[in-house]
């Protein structure tokens, strides 16, 4: 899954939590789901610049593009 929006690195990292699982604040992902370090649940990249390299290593094939039927909603 690859995430897109303003400020979505910094959202995104708030969302996940820390990288230890046990510094990671409740309702989180790591904060409620995780346990150790290497097996923290989920991936978050820590720059726009490291995503790019990181979604060309994992989608190869590129992105499809989706939206949500919600978006006009949200959106301006």
């Amino acid at each position: 899954m690859v995430w897109e929006g303003k400020n979505v690195v910094v959202t995104g990292r708030k969302m996940i939590g820390a990288t230890n699982p046990s510094n990671s604040e409740p309702g989180t992902i790591r904060g409620d789901y995780a346990i150790e370090v290497g097996r923290n649940v989920i991936h978050g990249s820590d720059s726009v610049e490291s995503a790019r390299k990181e979604i060309a290593l994992w989608f190869p094939e590129g992105l499809s593009n989706w939206q949500s039927n919600l978006h006009p909603w949200i959106y301006e």
